[in-house]
């Protein structure tokens, strides 16, 4: 589902804080994004956030989590019931992110990429003081080239690598990867972050990837060349990431864990989710300070998480499982 939400309401749904819920599992990547811009630019008052558990069957996403296993909000056991109300013939996978409109309780949207570009540009009415630019002007077409290759080599990159289905397409795989995660260490050597001297849309869309990859695609999807923490560059970036307000406070690595090994049957049938890996090297120091930059550029950092969004304690501090 495409349909945006936009300061004019050209789609027929016009920004309106209050009006919708953004439901996002922790434990995926493509809503992780969504949880981190949303805290980033402050629209934790404008748009709620519905948390469906790690895990799911078939059919949907759940709020298991919630009291009565129902979204505080919406009402709903499934998120399948939000899609079916926007079309009760909904033929697609059920999908997080989703932006639910919270007057009909139907989906607007599961656009993943066009959801946290709209939350910089479309709601910038309500974003908080001192929210950071995540879309510069003057940096877009590079941010919007990082990003193609991002996602296509990396972001995709290890699920092309997990659900292979022969050696000759997995090889392929591992290589295209292993290119592109080459290329993103040299390119990490001599700059802080990845367009810019300042955090911007493409730093947050890499990073969910990276923050999952010792824990869950070295092994999981076989993405084993190396671990991220043999990656002198990219791991130093991704522990700065997750050591800046914004970042590692949205990441929930027990949540992570439970839904790749639990939910890919076809993968891992036995259900074993492992204990490790040590995961307490997240909150060493990384020294990139060095490298200059300047994380929020012209703004500041976002304030405490607020209550009821909180990853459990312990775990966002990334402590051994």
């Amino acid at each position: 589902m495409t349909t945006r939400i936009t300061a004019d309401g050209r789609d027929g749904f016009p920004v309106q804080p209050g009006r919708y819920r953004l439901v996002a599992a922790r434990a995926c990547p493509w809503a992780n994004r969504s949880i981190i811009v949303r805290r980033l630019l402050g629209l934790e008052d404008a748009i709620s956030l519905g948390l469906p558990g790690p895990t799911h069957d078939a059919r949907s996403w759940t709020f298991d989590l919630d009291p009565g296993g129902r979204d505080p909000v919406l009402g709903i056991e499934r998120l399948q019931e939000a899609y079916f109300k926007r079309d009760p013939e909904y033929p697609r996978g059920i999908t997080v992110p989703a932006v639910v409109d919270t007057t009909t309780g139907a989906v607007v949207t599961n656009d993943f990429a066009q959801i946290t570009l709209d939350l910089s540009t479309e709601w910038r009415e309500f974003h908080r003081e001192g929210a950071p630019d995540l879309l510069p002007e003057d940096r877009r077409d590079e941010i919007d080239e990082v990003n193609q290759r991002v996602f296509t080599e990396v972001n995709n990159g290890v699920y092309r690598c997990g659900f292979a289905g022969s050696q000759e397409a997995y090889d392929e795989a591992y290589d295209r990867l292993w290119t592109a995660l080459d290329w993103l260490e040299e390119r990490l050597a001599g700059q802080r972050y990845l367009v810019g001297d300042t955090i911007t849309e493409a730093d947050v869309r890499l990073f969910t990837t990276l923050v999952r990859f010792d824990p869950v695609y070295h092994g999981h999807f076989k993405c084993n060349r190396n671990k991220l923490a043999e990656m002198p560059n990219l791991w130093g970036y991704a522990r700065d990431l997750f050591q800046t307000p914004g970042f590692g406070d949205t990441v929930d690595f027990e949540q992570i864990k439970q839904h790749y090994y639990v939910v890919h049957k076809d993968i891992n049938p036995s259900g074993i989710v492992p204990k490790g890996p040590d995961l307490s090297g997240w909150t060493t120091p990384h020294g990139r300070e060095a490298l200059g930059g300047r994380p929020f550029g012209d703004g500041t950092p976002p304030g405490p998480v607020r209550d009821g969004e909180r990853v459990p304690t312990g775990l966002t501090t990334a402590t051994p499982s």
